[in-house]
């Protein structure tokens, strides 16, 4: 006898992600023996640093593998309060830090604990694809503010204050940013912290990629409006630790208070293990700078190819300022993104990201977070393409 189960009406609005669909076609290629480069995900190639790993291994031999305090282990949650201040120019006390399970639980928890069903929420296109769906989950309503790649994606804080409504609660940011890796100079930021202290909205930015930039200087919007800002972090990008799953999140206390919360009740700790891997790459700083500089070092070196190459190859490509991303325009594939994403994968065996998801119609993302002879092996297998 068959059983039927019904699934949640929340669940059942939820998009699969075109970046997740795009790397299950890639590996299904792979599996049939068909060489695929893939361009698609957005993880560091880099090994996480030699101190970063021996701190876990002696976290383990220690016996530092028990349950932690909610919101983190004590030390650690000292230590991103000190980077906080040292790095970021925030004062946001122990007490008024969370450590989660990846940047991306930070992010939901928040949502969560600040939004109400029907809440609209400003958020920056093209985006990174979980901030809509998550603030969808929540019964909140996305709305995007647009920006344009002749602009370089930059954000125009007289559109977005535009899009203001009686129902907005919050901004979301991103900079530097995942997909178009823009990043916002201090007089937009200070222009939007001034939208939010006025219209008293939450501002929950998110700055995973804030130490890799190239000649833009990455400033925190909390500084400009610290009472209304929720200042989201983690590990994997900057350190390569994606695998670790440590984020983390500093704020004013009550809406900290309320993510601990929602994480006690969900997952609990993060990895006690990969607590202290983190709090090595906090305080031992100038090794991990070390490790920093010569990662941004090799990215913004891959960039400048990757972005030369692809407006060689007619692909309009603005040069972004951070992180380690690339939108390029795919009119000289096709004008739909979906199906240049398509072309992309099985005529030329590039694994790409469609815009579709990410609000960027007609573009596609590719990720330079691989070695300088995977990306000139891409460029060469577009040429084909294109003729």
């Amino acid at each position: 006898m068959s059983v039927h189960f019904s699934l949640s009406a929340r669940v059942q609005s939820l998009k699969p992600s075109s970046t997740v669909a795009v790397s299950s076609r890639a590996l299904e290629l792979r599996r049939q023996g068909i060489d695929v480069i893939s361009m698609s995900v957005g993880e560091p190639d880099f090994d996480t640093p030699p101190h970063v790993k021996a701190a876990a291994i002696a976290a383990i031999e220690s016996g530092k593998t028990k349950y932690t305090a909610v919101s983190g282990i004590a030390e650690l949650r000292e230590a991103i309060s000190a980077k906080f201040q040292r790095e970021n120019g925030l004062s946001h006390a122990a007490d008024a830090v969370t450590v989660t399970s990846g940047g991306k639980q930070a992010l939901f928890n928040a949502f969560f604990a600040l939004l109400n069903p029907g809440d609209e929420v400003l958020i920056p296109a093209p985006y990174w694809v979980s901030y809509p769906e998550m603030v969808a989950f929540t019964g909140a309503v996305p709305v995007p503010v647009p920006t344009t790649p002749e602009s370089g994606f930059q954000l125009d804080p007289g559109v977005l204050e535009a899009l203001v409504t009686p129902r907005t609660r919050m901004i979301v940011l991103n900079s530097p940013g995942n997909p178009t890796g823009a990043v916002f100079p201090p007089d937009v930021l200070e222009a939007v912290a001034g939208i939010a202290q006025r219209h008293n909205l939450m501002i929950v930015t998110d700055e995973m990629y804030e130490h890799l930039v190239y000649g833009a200087e990455h400033i925190s919007i909390g500084t400009f409006a610290p009472n209304h800002t929720l200042t989201v972090n983690g590990a994997s990008k900057a350190y390569a630790m994606t695998g670790w799953r440590i984020g983390y999140a500093g704020g004013p206390k009550a809406v900290i208070a309320a993510m601990n919360a929602i994480q006690s009740q969900s997952t609990s700790n993060a990895s006690s293990v990969s607590q202290y891997a983190a709090l090595a790459a906090l305080e031992q700083h100038e090794e991990t700078m070390r490790f920093i500089e010569m990662a941004r070092t090799a990215y913004r070196e891959r960039r400048d190819v990757i972005v030369a190459g692809l407006n060689a190859l007619g692909l309009p490509t603005p040069t972004p300022h951070g992180a380690f991303y690339v939108m390029a325009n795919t009119d000289r594939i096709d004008s739909n993104e979906l199906e240049a994403a398509r072309r992309l994968l099985d005529e030329a065996r590039v694994a790409v990201v469609p815009g579709t998801d990410f609000g960027a119609p007609g573009q596609v993302r590719l990720s330079y977070a691989t070695d300088m002879a995977t990306i000139r092996e891409v460029l060469a297998r577009i040429e084909a393409l294109v003729g």
